[in-house]
């Protein structure tokens, strides 16, 4: 997929090289079709490394996408320049006239706070309440999951005994549905959170589907409204080292932390961990752009 970026997003660049087809708002105005619109509100605090994985699961349908990344105004996070955010994001005041095919909405570093105490909650709600009427269909991930069933749908969040940390296998339910078409009967995906939904809470709301879940884990993958509200309660998107990043940050900070499950080789560190996650991946965010958004969203927003 042609992805269309602001000509000097740092971003650009590393996809480039690894061969992933984006385009630059040059060529971009030379091609007479309609992109799809898709907006990023990014919360997570390493905003360039989350631009480059969400950037490379939607690099693969032919469709060109036109993306807008957003950040929130009421609060500033110190892990990305000031400059970058200034540059190359926008706030929701600047949106909230327009409508988007699409809307991803990422985790965050907040998960063992009340949702009420997180300081950008009513941002975040004003958001999630637009997005109902101006978004064809929204992707909630991880954290950003968790918000959304909880301000749709009231599904409280638990915190667990232990971190869920390392990549475990789910099993596809409800195969004919077009979201996890191309899917294996068992996958794996990534996890990284201190909380989760109970699937027994998920299950009490019929609007609720649940498509994919883990013995170990619980539920992964949940659509409502045939697509319009789709929930990733895992990080598909992350790429081989960002569970090694995390692992490491929390060992050099002196911090209780297990060895990720079932993701080095022989469960040593030093040794590089195999990606076995990335087919899935890419076929759940295509799914997603070509099903509920392409097929469903009107020609002219």
């Amino acid at each position: 997929m042609p992805i269309k970026v602001q000509n000097n997003l740092p971003a650009k660049k590393i996809l480039e090289e690894e061969n992933i087809f984006i385009m630059d708002e040059n060529r971009a105005i030379t091609q007479e079709i309609r992109p799809l619109q898709i907006a990023i509100l990014n919360l997570m605090p390493l905003k360039e490394a989350t631009e480059v994985q969400l950037l490379r699961c939607l690099s693969n349908t032919p469709l060109q996408v036109d993306v807008t990344f957003l950040t929130t105004a009421s609060y500033v996070g110190k892990n990305t320049a000031v400059s970058h955010l200034d540059k190359f994001y926008q706030t929701f005041a600047d949106v909230k006239d327009k409508r988007f095919d699409g809307l991803v909405i990422t985790g965050a570093p907040v998960e063992l706070m009340q949702f009420e105490e997180v300081t950008y909650w009513d941002e975040l709600t004003q958001i999630m309440e637009w997005s109902k009427r101006a978004v064809t269909s929204t992707l909630h991930i991880c954290w950003g999951a968790q918000a959304g069933l909880y301000y749709h749908y009231g599904i409280p969040k638990v915190i667990m005994d232990e971190k869920i940390f390392g990549i475990f296998e789910h099993k596809v339910s409800h195969r004919t549905n077009l979201l996890v078409r191309g899917f294996d009967e068992v996958f794996w995906a990534p996890h990284s959170r201190h909380t989760g939904n109970s699937i027994e809470e998920i299950k009490k709301h019929e609007e609720l589907l649940v498509l994919a879940e883990s013995e170990e884990v619980g539920a992964f993958l949940l659509m409502a409204q045939e697509g319009k509200q789709i929930f990733v309660l895992g990080h598909p998107e992350y790429d081989q080292f960002t569970l090694d990043t995390e692992y490491r940050r929390d060992l050099d900070k002196g911090l209780e932390i297990a060895l990720p499950k079932n993701y080095y080789p022989n469960d040593n560190m030093e040794e590089a961990p195999r990606v076995k996650w990335r087919s899935h991946a890419n076929a759940l965010y295509t799914n997603w752009l070509n099903y509920f958004v392409y097929q469903m969203t009107p020609y002219e927003l």
